[in-house]
Parts: C-alpha cells; structure tokens; sequence
C-alpha cells in the first residue's frame, strides 16, 4: 500500500487546504467541488486529509461503523446493545466513476428476500464511508442518477435502499469531496448547488513555488517513510487543531449582525433558493472554531462568501464562476455593525495567518458585461457579398459576437439506442418506464416481480413447495427492460464562408448554434464542431462534454473565403468514424448549418453531394439549418438536407414556439432514406 502524501507538505492550494479543513471540523458544511487543470494537487490533497481525521469508535463487528456511543436504532446490523467496541482510522472511500447504483447504496439478495422473507443486505460505498470521507474523482463524469443519490445521501445523513417492497436504511453522514476538470464538461447548476463550498485551483506560475513542488514530490517518491515522518509534528498540529475546533464548534455565536450581512451578501448575488445562506452561516462559524474563537466576525463572513457564493452564481454552463470582491466587500461595509459582533470588515480584520489557507482567494471574476474577448470593432464590417473591408484578407474577417441565444425544440435520434444516460432520445437503460423483462445478463439489478414470479409459479409442486413463501431458484430471476433516454453525439458543422460573412447573418448564425448548445448541454450531449470556410475544414472542437468549451470556439470563430462544403461532410464523416471506435453505443446528430452553396473545389456541388450521400447511407440522423436569406431563395440546403437523408429548417423556424413537427420530420426522413 502506497505512502500517501502529507496534508501539510501540499505547496500552496491555500484555498483548497482551508475548504477542506472546514469540512473536517463541520461536516454539516456540505462538502466541497474542487474545480481545476489537471496536475494540480487536488486528489493529493484529499487522500492526504484523511490522515488528520481523529480515529472513530465503531461497534465491533458492525459493517455500518456505528457509534457505540449513539449506535443506529435502524442499523440494518442492529440492534446494537452491550457490544464491544473498537477504535479504527477514518477511512476515506473513493467511488469509481463507473460505479453501479448497487455498489453505492448497496445491493439486497433478491432471491433471499423472496424465498425466505430476510433483508440479505450487501453495504455499499456509502456505508463504508459513514464517518469518514467520500471522495469522487471526475465527480462531472458521473451519471446524474448516481450524483442526486450521492447527494441525497450527504443531505440527509442516511441512505435508503427500496426495491420490490423490501426497504433497508443506514446512516450515511461522511465528509463529501468531488474532484473535476471543468474541461471536461460541467456539472448541471442544481447538482453544483448541492455541493457546500467550491475551490478553483490552477498550477503557480511562480517559478520559485514549482521548483519546491517538484523537491518535494521527488523526494516522497524516493523515500515515503522519511519525507512523510519529517512532516509528521506539522500533521499532529494540524490534527490536534481539529479536534479542537470541533470541541470548540457548539460553542461558537453567531449573531444577528453577521446572519444579516450573509442574507444581504446571498441576495446582493442574487443567489437561488436557501441553500447558500445555511452554508454560509455554517461555514462562517467553521471558520470561527478554526480560528479559536467563539464568535462569527466579519472576516469569516467574507471567506465564507468566497468559498460557497461562486458556483452557485452561474446562471448557464457559459457563464465563468467567480465573485466581485469589491462588490462583496461594499455589502458586508454597508451590513456591518448592527449590533457589534459582525465586525467591521474592515482593514484589520485579516484572515488568520496561522492557518492553511488563511489568506488564500478564489480568482476574480473577468468584467460582467457580456462583451466576448472577440467582439468586432463598429468599422470595416464585411460586405453582404462577404468581402472584407480593406486592410484585411477575405480569408481572415474578424469573428463577430452571437446573437442573444433562445430556447429550441428537441432534436432526436430515432430509433432506440443504448447509449450513456442523457435526456435526448430513447434508448434502453437502467432507469426509465418498465416496458418488459429477460433473463439477466450477469449481476441481477432490477428485478421484474411479475415475471419473476411467473417463471417460478409452474414449478412449486415439483420442488416440493410445503410453506407460505414461493420457492425461487435463479433461473427464474427476471431482469426488468426499461426504456428512457440517451445522450447523443451531437456534432455541428457551421459553415464560415465569405457567403456567411455578413456580420447580421453570422451573428444570428452563432446565436443559432449557442441556443442548440445550450440544449446539448441541458440534454447531457457530447458535442464536436467542425467549420469550413477557404479551401478546408477543420475539426475546430473535437467530440468532448465540455459544451462551455465549444462555444469559446464559436465565439472566436472567422469567417470568409469559399464554400468548401464537401471537405466540411467529409472531415465530419471522419470524425464520427473516429468517435464510433472510441464509444460505439452513443448515437450521432450532425447539425449543418449552412446556406447550401458550394464553391470550393472541382465539381464542389456534385462532390458535395457524394458526401453528403455517405451520412444517409449510414443511416446517420442529420438536420440541416438553412441559413439563406433575402428574397431570393436557391433552396440549396433543402436539397442538401435531401441528400443526407435529413430535413432542413430555417434560422427563423429553429425557436421553440415555432418548430413544432420537426422532431416528426427528423425521424420520418430518417427512416425513409433506411
């Protein structure tokens, strides 16, 4: 077993070292969601808070670390009477990725509690980390289905697990911790506002920290036994300190004056709901006990913003977490001293310097007036025809900003996939409506009563059935079919071409393309975006979760030059054979968004419509989004949607509330060109 890395050896990370100190002290806190590139500390940090955790007494033999203290009345082991007790070390708990729903809330043996009637109870993750801590790597990566019972679990202290009329509960109550690269995609904002508090973290960029990072990570690597007992006063400080703050948590007031600079600081923000201001109140008193103090100042108010405001002001995936410090401390001035124990937030009131992460801040937000970094100077604009203005090349117009994005319609696959759990077409998955049954496939994990009972009925004379309960072999055990719906691979292929380039048609194009993001993003989609423009395509955002992403990319987009729209299909084509290897049960959407014209190249319409025939081929569900405009029409992308086997609709009929019938279309098309 691997050495772990000293809490108190981490190289800077103040912001994150504080989070989770806070939470070892109040695990009421919430837990944290600690954001960040990788290669940043952020899983080092974790498993080495563990070693500061006070051990815990456990009943012994108890699988669900009761206390015998308070044991569980409901314990599933229980009930617990005079029982010899142990002490063991914290544990930390880590849940796969991949992990089953049975392997995080535990399993109950079917066949058992039919036949004999008994709660056969197997614990889960979350049992073995009732007081301790649970940790999540790649927490954005997560099913959502396994996030809101994780989350559930950490709110309400408890676990439950109810399948076919058979209930087992147990306590859960554990320190939650959920590591993720923002890169790779984003956690919906209602699973960001379960967490308690957010730390970003990024690498230093002083050389003088970097060079001490690598000293040390190379010298616990060659020798753990000594680096780790060269820290080993600086972790009993830091873990005796803990203990104390926790003696020292009931203690600590809270007073009208600070309750009322964290509400005015929640609505100043314009946070949602409650939830930030209990955290806040719990942080700020957190952060008191840490300090050795027995009452909640202004400075803890201020940290506590810091720590639990930033995610929970994201409105949309697009939107960069962070917080005005200036308009923060504005609020708690202008809240101060209204009955003498909120403090003054003034200049004296200092984070407490002794502490990890005393001083430590979250990055300040950019400026919040919506401008993108990209935005197009009011002169030299291009002309309708798509030329540039002088002094700039066709094939270099600079990117114009999106239109105002707006809600559309569901755009889906047909058919029925299997591919990973989302919310745009139908597909057989572990959670959804019941809409038959079959012999498992391996491990049983959702019973079909009916069926089962069914198969079992015929045989009870012949196994000699004397009793009440039914007798159930295995082979009768029936696994429910569900249906519910996928995530797809939506793949957009926008066409940045001089006939584009007209700054009022490429907005409203950009808009188009943010608004189906957007969708992708509430939908659980991965999402890819290839553009053509001059005498190429590029694959501008190869297939990734990270939607944020993709319309960075959009936004920094050119445009001019021809219209080489066979090298658009065809470098999509490749893509989604690429991406068929890597993951062959997510289903495709390629969206092109295009006028239809075709200017690139020998022969550009007949080739383009060669590879436009290879998507319909394949069976490959597309739409078209026809960006032409004027009076005059060529209906060019209807004939391309017509050879890629999709359907095409306008900019204008892409809105919500007035799309209706192309979800009928998509599909009708699609099965007519099979």
């Amino acid at each position: 077993m691997s050495t772990p890395f000293p809490f108190t050896a981490v190289v800077g990370q103040d912001d994150l070292r504080l989070a989770l100190l806070l939470n070892a002290v109040s695990p009421a806190v919430g837990g944290v969601l600690v954001r960040g590139e990788k290669g940043t500390a952020k899983s080092t940090a974790v498993r080495a808070l563990s070693a500061l955790l006070p051990a815990v007494e456990v009943v012994t033999g108890c699988r669900f670390s009761c206390d015998p203290a308070a044991p569980d009345p409901a314990c599933p082991d229980g009930p617990h009477e005079v029982e010899a007790s142990s002490t063991r070390p914290a544990r930390m708990v880590e849940l796969p990725v991949g992990a089953s729903e049975d392997r995080l809330v535990g399993a109950l043996d079917i066949e058992r509690a039919l036949s004999e009637g008994v709660k056969a109870f197997e614990p889960g993750l979350l049992a073995d980390a009732h007081r301790g801590i649970l940790y999540v790597d790649e927490v954005n990566l997560l099913h959502d289905h396994l996030v809101d019972l994780l989350l559930d679990a950490a709110a309400m202290g408890a676990s439950y697990v109810e399948r076919e009329g058979v209930s087992v509960r147990h306590a859960a109550r554990f320190l939650l911790v959920g590591t993720m690269n923002p890169e790779e995609g984003e956690l919906r904002p209602q699973l960001l506002d379960r967490f308690g508090l957010t730390v970003e973290v990024a690498a230093s960029r002083e050389p003088d920290q970097r060079v001490e990072v690598v000293r040390r990570r190379l010298a616990h690597d060659d020798d753990p036994a000594t680096f780790v007992a060269r820290w080993a006063d600086e972790e009993a400080e830091v873990r005796a300190r803990i203990v104390a703050a926790r003696a020292l948590l009931p203690s600590v007031r809270l007073g009208d004056g600070a309750l009322r600079q964290i509400a005015a600081t929640c609505a100043a923000f314009e946070v949602d709901g409650m939830r930030a201001d209990i955290v806040m109140a719990r942080t700020a008193t957190a952060l008191a006990a840490w300090a050795g103090r027995t009452d909640v100042l202004a400075e803890d108010v201020r940290q506590a913003a810091l720590l639990a405001l930033p995610h929970r002001r994201r409105r949309n995936p697009f939107d960069a977490p962070g917080l005005d410090e200036d308009k923060l401390d504005e609020t708690l001035e202008e809240f101060s001293g209204s009955d003498g124990d909120g403090g003054d937030g003034g200049p004296d009131d200092e984070p407490d310097p002794d502490g990890p992460g005393g001083g430590g801040q979250p990055p300040q937000e950019g400026p919040d007036d919506g401008s993108p970094a990209g935005d197009v100077p009011a002169q030299g604009e291009p002309s309708e025809d798509g030329q540039a203005p002088a002094g700039r090349s066709a094939a270099e117009q600079s990117p114009v900003r999106a239109a105002e994005p707006f809600r559309t319609k569901v755009l889906s696959v047909p058919g029925l996939g299997e591919g990973a759990a989302g919310r745009r077409s139908r597909a057989r998955t572990e959670h959804g409506r019941t809409t038959g049954s079959r012999r498992p496939r391996g491990a049983l994990t959702k019973l079909h009563l009916a069926a089962t009972v069914q198969a079992a009925a015929p045989h009870q004379l012949a196994r000699g059935r004397s009793g009440r309960g039914l007798v159930v072999r295995r082979d009768d055990l029936r696994q429910a079919t569900r249906e519910g719906r996928e995530g797809n691979l939506v793949l957009f292929v926008v066409d940045a071409s001089g006939s584009m380039a007209a700054r009022q048609r490429m907005s409203a194009v950009k808009g188009a393309v943010l608004s189906l993001l957007l969708d992708a993003y509430q939908r659980r989609d991965k999402v890819g975006l290839v553009t053509f423009r001059g005498s190429a395509a590029e694959v501008a955002l190869p297939p990734t979760s990270s939607v944020d992403a993709a319309a960075v990319r959009l936004e920094s987009l050119p445009t001019g030059g021809r219209t080489p729209l066979s090298a658009g299909l065809l470098r999509a084509h490749e893509v989604l054979r690429v991406e068929r290897l890597r993951d062959s049960a997510r289903r495709p959407l390629v969206v092109v968004v295009t006028d239809g014209r075709a200017t690139g190249g020998p022969e550009p319409v007949a080739t383009a419509g060669r590879a436009a025939r290879l998507f319909a081929a394949e069976g490959v569900a597309s739409v078209v989004v026809d960006c032409e405009s004027g009076p005059v029409r060529l209906g060019l992308a209807g004939r391309l949607a017509g050879e890629l086997g999709g359907t095409a609709v306008t900019l204008d009929a892409l809105r919500a509330d007035s799309l209706a019938g192309l979800v009928r279309d998509v599909q009708g098309t699609s099965r007519r060109a099979a």
